[in-house]
């Protein structure tokens, strides 16, 4: 059974050989993550060679996406690596510190903005909310904080305000390096992260394609003030190219609490609006460590299928966890049961509001309405230049696969993240119908379909719109 919900994989020093690699894709991996907020140029630049030498042996599309670090403030270092804050203590965040002085007094911090933007009893969240400080009073270069939950602080740890509206630009100069990098190694998707409006994904956009690079922008959602205007949420999504659940960042500052809807709402805002979207972070974090992943984030990774996510990401469990590929089969066999147990049909085409805007569109709707009510159809084959008749077919919930042929092998890297799109790169010789009959029945053996399985094609008459819809018997 081919699965429909795609894997994204970070790679790290745990998954920088091309042994395991090779082992990443075998187990199920579609995307792949280049992290730029860690690694050096030249590593990202080797594993994004090695995934497109192994991609290319093993006749699989595999996508590569970037990912901007983005303007994360931190507090900078302490004379001893950390220090033990408790409860009612006085703590203080300040520009003045010298960055590898802090003590259990204050720390430097790396963004003036946070000070600009911070009121007093605003509440502050460090590494990651473990660390929760109210701000009792402060001048232009220091906060003076009350701490409300305390613990062990150690460096270079992250700073969240509770509620978001922290001003900070979405582009720092560091990710405007990295963009040029992205160009170089020619990533498929260039993930922005801390998006606060449309602009910032346009600005990401002509600075990538200055650069050089041809991939989509793909828009990470983890500022809180998004999430709370519907209207401003579809206004990114209306710009990008996919879209990253981001609970990291996200849960810190609208709570745990309220990610559950959030991401719900993410998922099914996007795939109305026709965008991919991935879910992220901690789906699986116990296998940093672990052989076998806790129940909770068994029922986490299948909760995100059910919501009918494009992809399901892993970060530290490939890229600096024990069990690299392990993770993969893990996430890659919740999917698969969660899916073959689950009727994906699950709002019937006549009940969704759906707008058609051009024949292609037409097309792609059309047939998957035929292919979900005909009882003998096996799939759905469509001929795309683009993407956007598989990705419009994506968007329609289906148990059956979609294969889609392109010319192009960047068309076919992209579709890689599409839900239930499994790309096949098509390189016929000649425009005869007799000829692209023979190819395609070749490629369906190949995958195990039988003499008189049907299948649903659509393909462009013209070679520039897709028009044609015909039903196909191997």
């Amino acid at each position: 059974m081919l699965k429909r919900t795609k894997i994204v994989a970070t790679l790290g020093p745990a998954s920088h050989s091309e042994a395991v690699i090779l082992k990443l894709i075998q187990a199920g991996v579609d995307v792949v993550r280049l992290n730029f907020s860690h690694g050096q140029p030249n590593d990202h630049i080797e594993r994004a060679k090695i995934v497109r030498k192994l991609s290319q042996e093993n006749n699989k599309h595999i996508a590569i996406l970037g990912d901007l670090q983005g303007p994360k403030i931190r507090i900078k270092q302490f004379k001893n690596q950390e220090v033990l804050l408790k409860s009612g203590h006085i703590f203080q965040l300040s520009l003045t510190i010298h960055p590898k002085k802090g003590d259990e007094k204050g720390v430097g911090i790396t963004d003036k903005n946070l000070i600009q933007d911070c009121k007093i009893n605003h509440i502050l969240l460090l590494d990651d909310g473990n660390i929760k400080l109210k701000v009792a009073s402060k001048t232009k270069e220091t906060l003076t904080c009350k701490v409300i939950y305390g613990g062990i602080l150690s460096d270079n740890k992250g700073i969240n305000l509770e509620g978001g509206g922290l001003s900070t630009a979405a582009l720092t100069e560091k990710d405007k390096k990295d963009i040029k990098l992205a160009a170089k190694i020619n990533v498929d998707y260039l993930a922005l992260s801390f998006v606060r409006n449309p602009d910032d994904i346009l600005l990401c956009r002509q600075l990538f394609k200055k650069a050089g690079g041809q991939g989509g922008i793909l828009a990470k959602i983890e500022r809180a003030e998004v999430v709370a205007s519907q209207e401003k949420l579809k206004a990114i999504i209306q710009v990008s190219d996919a879209v990253m659940v981001a609970r990291g960042d996200l849960g810190v500052e609208i709570g745990d609490a309220a990610l559950v809807a959030v991401q719900k709402n993410m998922i099914k805002t996007a795939r109305d609006m026709n965008c991919p979207v991935i879910t992220a972070t901690q789906m699986m974090d116990s296998m940093i460590n672990k052989s076998q992943p806790t129940r909770a984030e068994v029922f986490d990774v299948a909760n995100a299928v059910l919501d009918n996510t494009d992809a399901v990401m892993l970060s530290a469990e490939t890229a600096a966890g024990k069990h690299p590929s392990n993770v993969v089969k893990a996430m890659h066999r919740i999917t698969q049961v969660t899916e073959k147990n689950t009727k994906d049909i699950a709002i019937p085409l006549e009940k969704k509001q759906l707008i058609l805007t051009s024949s292609d569109q037409t097309i792609a709707v059309s047939a998957m309405y035929a292919a979900n009510h005909l009882a003998e159809v096996k799939g759905l084959i469509c001929f795309t230049k683009s993407g956007q008749t598989a990705l419009w077919m994506s968007r329609i919930n289906s148990i059956l696969p979609i294969f889609a042929f392109s010319h192009s092998v960047q068309t076919c890297r992209r579709m890689a993240l599409y839900r239930g799109v499994h790309p096949l790169q098509w390189q016929e010789t000649s425009e005869s119908l007799e000829e692209r009959e023979h190819i395609l029945k070749a490629h369906l053996k190949r995958l195990r379909f039988k003499k008189k399985d049907k299948f649903i094609i659509t393909f462009g008459s013209t070679h520039k719109i897709t028009n044609t819809l015909q039903l196909f018997e191997l």
